[in-house]
């Protein structure tokens, strides 16, 4: 794909249900947090009585679920936050899984849906898929479902040395021109992905642009800064989906064995094996397929 300044341009060649998706109104909100505002927007559906939230991975933001959320079943409103120090809401001085889950709480009361006749399925991706974990750990009472999509769930005998974050430690970065920061936009990790409309969609909404230049919306000292989930065991009593990707360079063989045992009776495990660890990006058609016939199984086991 040429790059150019125009998004609009840029995305034309993509398929009709991807620019349906992406046209579909939002309610865009922010929730003034004394730890920071937070960003998040809402796909309301004409009496849905129930919710979903979708939880972005690290560095990304809510736009990344712009083609998904239209696509979920219409039994379900749809709310995509961005995370404290990512997208459009603010950063902070660090950042762990308390606030991330107390942000997306708050976020849960603003809206009314806590204690209500309201269903909330959380639906996470990457970090995301931790956050919703997590969650749905440390707060059974609050959700009817969870799905983790490609987020890693290492054995207690993992070691973390080999995996320490190597995200930027240096001053940021800004660039002189629009296209040459869109040029510079990769996923982490490293892989292919064949449709760069969606890739260009998302990298649209990464940036900003102040009296110095582009520069990444991402807080700068996330990386370093984040305490991520070694050895925390996750506990589910509501319904659980684990979806990986068959080509994730994050899921090697051992990990997926300790999944499939460890969660055995508490998970479901499904593998999309033409998609790599970003599988929202690489098979959209095909993972809101699979989570809809979940959401949609799930359902049914409330009302029998």
């Amino acid at each position: 794909m040429e790059i150019t300044d125009s998004l609009s341009n840029d995305i034309r060649d993509a398929p009709d249900w991807f620019h349906n998706a992406i046209s579909r109104p939002l309610r865009k909100e922010h929730l003034i947090h004394p730890l920071g505002k937070l960003a998040y927007q809402v796909l309301d559906r004409k009496n849905a009585q129930n919710t979903i939230m979708l939880i972005h991975g690290t560095g990304a933001h809510k736009k990344w679920w712009d083609p998904i959320a239209p696509l979920i079943n219409e039994k379900f409103s749809v709310i995509a936050p961005d995370l404290p120090g990512m997208g459009e809401s603010d950063h902070r001085k660090e950042y762990d899984f308390e606030a991330f889950s107390e942000a997306l709480i708050a976020i849960m009361h603003q809206e009314k849906i806590v204690n209500a006749k309201q269903k909330i399925y959380l639906i996470g991706h990457s970090l995301g898929g931790h956050v919703a974990g997590f969650m749905a750990s440390e707060f059974s009472d609050l959700f009817s479902g969870v799905v983790m999509i490609d987020s890693p769930i290492r054995p207690p005998t993992y070691d973390y040395d080999k995996h320490q974050s190597t995200g930027p430690l240096r001053r940021i970065k800004y660039y002189q021109d629009k296209e040459s920061i869109i040029e510079r936009f990769r996923l982490m990790p490293p892989q292919e992905c064949k449709n760069d409309w969606y890739l260009r969609f998302i990298a649209e909404h990464s940036i900003l642009q102040n009296d110095q230049g582009w520069r990444w919306r991402f807080d700068d000292k996330l990386f370093a800064t984040l305490r991520r989930l070694h050895n925390y065991e996750f506990k589910f009593k509501c319904p659980a989906l684990f979806i990986a990707g068959g080509k994730s360079l994050l899921l090697e063989s051992k990990i997926m064995q300790y999944i499939r045992e460890a969660f055995k009776d508490s998970m479901a495990i499904e593998v999309i094996e033409s998609a790599a660890h970003h599988v929202p990006l690489d098979t959209p058609l095909e993972l809101v397929s699979l989570i809809n016939d979940y959401l949609i199984e799930w359902l049914s086991l409330i009302h029998i």
